[in-house]
This record gives C-alpha cells, structure tokens and sequence, in this order.
C-alpha cells in the first residue's frame, strides 16, 4: 500500500479575495454545502412567491456539456436559469458574471462565486481570455455554462441584439447551445428596482442548436447570433 499523503488545496496561499475572483475555483467543502442550501432555499422561494414553472426541462441534455442561452431582463434571470438545472448538476453550472460588476467588492464576489457559482467574465478588457475560459470549461462532460448574450439587462423588457460573444464561443464546435426564454422577470424586478415583486415567473426551454458543421468566420458568426436571438424570441408568448 503506497503511503498517504497530504495535498492541500492549490487556492491556500490566496487571499480570499483571491479566491473568489480566481477561476477555475477549487471545490471546497463548505462552498458545496453552502451553495446546495441557498439553491434549495432559493427554488422554493421561486416556487412560492413567484409561481415558478418551467417548460421543457426534458430538453436539456445532461451528462455532456452546453450552453444556456437566454434573454436579460432582470438579476433574476441567473437564479432561475440555475433553478432549471437538475439539483445534480447545481456545482457543474456555470453562469457567466461580469467581473466589473460582480466582482467589484467582497461581498459580492462571495454571493457571485459561492452562491450562484458565477465565472468572472470581463466584458470591457479581456472578453478574448474570457471566451478562452469558457471554451475550457466546456472542454470538460457535464459541465453547463449559462451565458446572457445581449451583455446587459433590457431596460424596456424588449429583446435586444445578440453581441457576437456566443458566436465566437461556438463556431466550430458541436457543442449543444438551448435557447430559452424567461418570462416575467422584468416585471417582478426590472432594472433600477431594490425588491422582487410576487410576479409570476416561467421558464421555456428550447430544442438545442448545433454549429459544428459551418465554416468558422464572421458571417458564420453572425448567422449563429441572429439564429440564437431568433430561436429565443420564438419561445416567448404572444404579446397581449
């Protein structure tokens, strides 16, 4: 029998500040636990206040990884895109957090990096490091990246164009891109509000979109963000 050893985890020498904003972040035992028993709370809170539903769950494809792709409205949008996923995949879900805003302080990045289980993603400087990453990450089964391809919340509610982030990240790849839509979350908390409203929330899950066969380039690029919005668009209700 070999003999035992110890290994500390990589991150010790860090600062915690350090290890919040580092990514990929080591999974410590108390983060586990802590982001399970926020997620259970958080789903029936969901479920209570906001009447939460979801539709189309059985369409994503678990066990291989993709990408989550939605409309943004609200800081809800994150919580319940994560509320989708099975509780099994909760540590393997990935929402992507603009660096310059949620992890800007240390409270923050605590409930960013610990809570919601965000990747630091820099929209102003360093967005070619930051799609690296995320390529990365989706190199490894299972691993699920949840991605708002507007860039910000919608002021109006209305969808906005799709920037060529997620086009970039998968030309050229098979991996599996879900549109899905959110309704309600602008209603409930809508940007510049302090507290959710008890509106009804739902989220529609769509087929999944593949771009492997295409020639990499910037049409293609275009053609998949324009896709994406489409596809997205699609899901929401008619407008009464």
């Amino acid at each position: 029998m070999p003999p035992w050893t110890y290994t500390p985890a990589p991150d010790l020498n860090l600062s915690l500040a350090e290890r919040l904003t580092s990514f990929p972040r080591q999974p410590h035992l108390w983060m586990i636990v802590l982001r399970t028993l926020v997620a259970l709370f958080l789903r029936a809170w969901l479920r209570v206040y906001h009447r939460f539903s979801i539709v189309g769950r059985e369409r994503l494809p678990l066990g291989e990884s993709f990408v989550l792709v939605a409309n943004h409205q609200s800081h809800l949008d994150t919580l319940c895109l994560t509320a989708g996923i099975p509780m099994g995949s909760l540590h393997q879900a990935f929402p992507a957090a603009a660096a310059d805003y949620f992890f800007s302080s240390v409270p923050s990045s605590a409930f960013t990096a610990v809570v919601i289980n965000g990747l630091p993603f820099d929209r102003k400087v360093n967005g070619a490091e930051s799609l690296a990453m995320c390529r990365r990450l989706l190199e490894t089964p299972g691993n699920i990246l949840i991605l708002f391809p507007e860039g910000t919340r919608s002021e109006s509610g209305d969808l906005s164009r799709f920037r060529s982030g997620i086009g970039r990240l998968v030309e050229g790849t098979n991996v599996p891109v879900i549109p899905c839509h959110l309704e309600g979350a602008f209603e409930a908390l809508p940007k510049g509000a302090r507290f959710p409203r008890p509106r009804k929330l739902t989220l529609r899950i769509g087929a999944e979109r593949r771009f492997g066969d295409r020639p990499e380039g910037r049409e293609t690029v275009a053609q998949i963000c324009a896709e994406l919005e489409q596809a997205v668009a699609a899901l929401a209700p008619p407008k009464r």
